[in-house]
Formats: C-alpha cells, sequence, structure tokens
C-alpha cells in the first residue's frame, strides 16, 4: 500500500495538470495559437534547459559502474530499435509508426527517475548513471525515428514521403541541432569537470527549467481532442502495454540474471517501466509526429502507471531484488 501511495503521488499529479490544460482548453483560456508557441518554447528552450540543468549537477565519478552504463546503453537500443521494426510490420497506418515507437519505449526517466530513488532508498543510487548512460539516446533515438518515418502536417494529414536521401540527410541535421540533444551533451562536460556556475545564472537557469514540465503538461492537455483521441484508442493501449508491462518484463529478469540488485534494479526499472515522457508529444510535434496518438499514450501510461510500477516494486521486493 505504501509503494502505491507513492506512485499515485508521483503520478496523479502529472494527470491533474493534463486535465487542467484540457479544462481550459474547453473554456478558451488555451488556444491553438499559445500551444503551438508554447510547445516550441518548452522544445526550443525549457526542455534543454531543464536537462542541461540535470546532467551538470550529477556527480558522475563516484558510483560510475561499465557494465551498468553499457546494460542501460544496449537495452535502450534494443527497446527503441524493437518497438520501431514491431510497429512498422504491423501497425495498418504508418503515419503513426514514429509517434507509436518512441511513446512505447521512451521513459520520463529524468523526471520521475531520481524522485522514486530518494523515496525508497533515501537517496538518487545509481538513477544519475542511468540517466547520463540512457537519457542521450532516448533523445537520439526518437529523433532518428521521427525523421524517418512518415509524417504529417498540423491537421494530422500525411505529408508527402521524401526520398530516401533526403531522409538521411533530415535524421543527420535533426539530431546535430535537436535541442534537447545539445542540451544533454553540453551538460556532460560541464558534469565531467565539475564546472560550478554563478549563483544568479544558477538560479536563472532553474527557474526557466522548471517551467518545462507544466507548460508542456499543460499543452498537452490543451491538446487533446476527445474525437481523434477515440479513433486511435487502440495503438494507445498497445502502446501503453509495451511501455508499462512487457518492457519491464523482458528486462528486469535479464538485470537481475546479470547480478544487478538495489537501486540499480530500481534505476532499471525506471528506465524501462516508468510512464511515457511527455517530452515526447513536444518532440512528436515540432518532427511533424501523430500528435494526438502520443497524447493519448501519455496520459493513458500516467494514469496505469502508478498501478504498474507499484507491481513492479512489489515483485522486485518480493524476490529480494530491492
Amino acid at each position: 500500500m505504501e509503494n502505491f501511495i507513492f506512485s499515485l503521488h508521483a503520478t496523479l499529479p502529472v494527470f491533474l495538470v493534463i486535465l487542467l490544460g484540457w479544462f481550459l482548453q474547453r473554456v478558451g483560456i488555451l488556444t491553438a495559437p499559445f500551444c503551438k508557441a508554447g510547445n516550441q518554447y518548452v522544445f526550443q528552450c525549457a526542455l534543454p534547459v531543464s536537462l542541461f540543468r540535470s546532467i551538470s549537477t550529477m556527480d558522475l565519478y563516484s558510483d560510475f559502474n561499465p557494465l551498468f552504463c553499457l546494460f542501460c546503453f544496449g537495452v535502450t537500443t534494443v527497446m527503441f530499435l524493437g518497438v520501431w521494426g514491431l510497429s512498422a510490420l504491423l501497425l495498418r497506418d504508418k503515419t503513426m509508426v514514429g509517434a507509436f515507437s518512441q511513446a512505447a519505449a521512451r521513459s520520463s526517466a529524468a523526471i520521475l527517475g531520481i524522485a522514486f530513488a530518494v523515496n525508497i532508498y533515501g537517496n538518487a543510487g545509481m538513477v544519475p548513471m542511468m540517466i547520463v548512460a540512457a537519457v542521450p539516446f532516448f533523445n537520439i533515438y526518437a529523433v532518428l525515428i521521427l525523421s524517418f518515418s512518415p509524417q504529417v502536417d498540423e491537421d494530422g494529414r500525411p505529408l508527402p514521403p521524401s526520398g530516401e536521401g533526403s531522409a538521411v540527410k533530415r535524421a543527420c541535421l535533426n539530431v546535430l541541432k535537436n535541442p534537447i540533444i545539445l542540451g544533454i551533451l553540453i551538460g556532460i562536460p560541464f558534469a565531467l569537470l565539475r564546472v560550478q556556475l554563478p549563483g544568479i545564472l544558477t538560479t536563472t537557469l532553474d527557474t526557466v527549467g522548471s517551467t518545462a514540465t507544466p507548460v508542456a503538461l499543460l499543452v498537452v492537455g490543451a491538446s487533446f481532442s476527445g474525437g481523434e483521441a477515440l479513433k486511435k484508442w487502440r495503438p494507445a493501449v498497445a502502446a501503453t502495454f509495451i511501455k508499462l508491462f512487457l518492457l519491464p518484463a523482458l528486462f528486469l529478469p535479464l538485470a537481475a540474471a546479470l547480478g544487478f540488485r538495489n537501486s540499480e534494479m530500481v534505476a532499471i526499472l525506471i528506465m524501462v517501466g516508468s510512464p511515457t515522457t511527455v517530452s515526447c508529444y513536444v518532440m512528436a510535434k515540432s518532427m511533424r509526429g501523430d500528435g494526438v496518438l502520443t497524447a493519448n499514450v501519455i496520459v493513458l501510461a500516467t494514469l496505469l502507471s502508478s498501478v504498474s510500477i507499484t507491481l513492479w516494486l512489489f515483485l522486485l521486493r518480493s524476490f529480494a531484488l530491492i
């Protein structure tokens, strides 16, 4: 019961802010131009700043574990490429492939990860190391998948496909100029060199970064369309099942077999089983992916994650893995 209550405290506020965004849109406060501008603000400014601050303030030396980092990188690669291949093969509507793939594989590791670890162990444990080893590749793989997948316009209509050479060029450019990836990459040398920023600059960056999640959640809620959501509930349920249940069922036993325990297992659970991050919606909309499907998965995964995470924590404790 304690784990369930904590999961509710971690996930229910996220859902309630999404619900507030939907309500404010219904009463005319949050308009379509606001959503478009808010999405660009989060993608190009607030989220990169938030991730830069998260990465740059980590202590990358105290708990460095090469096997753990290699495992996180390998699992991230298999997750994204596996889900992408499966969705490309099974989804009839190919315009959903990009959004489905990143929403089914991309966790809210950087947002919820440290909170979960601190609640269980009193400190962040191996979560920061997991974030460094996995989160940059979350974003790189998401950019590549969205770049090579069919794209849609603002109204969800398919756009004409580009040639293979154009897709490769677009993918490379998207990775190199993606603000989220740049924020992470810039943060790594700051962490390695243990650079301390001036207090005024730190406060400013923290203030800007702290706006990323609430603004993004409001935009997700304001962009939620009931009619379109009903049309896409089947793929949304499938992506949520993969995110919360299938991926943990595949990779947690493997982690246990390799000898990972305690905070390492909690970090791995967060990496493979936490709900879909809100930045999926931000990136999908910015890169002409299916924003409606992405928003549906975020809402559904956030709602069900309090149950799924509690279930996985119970099983891990039952087998004396945490």
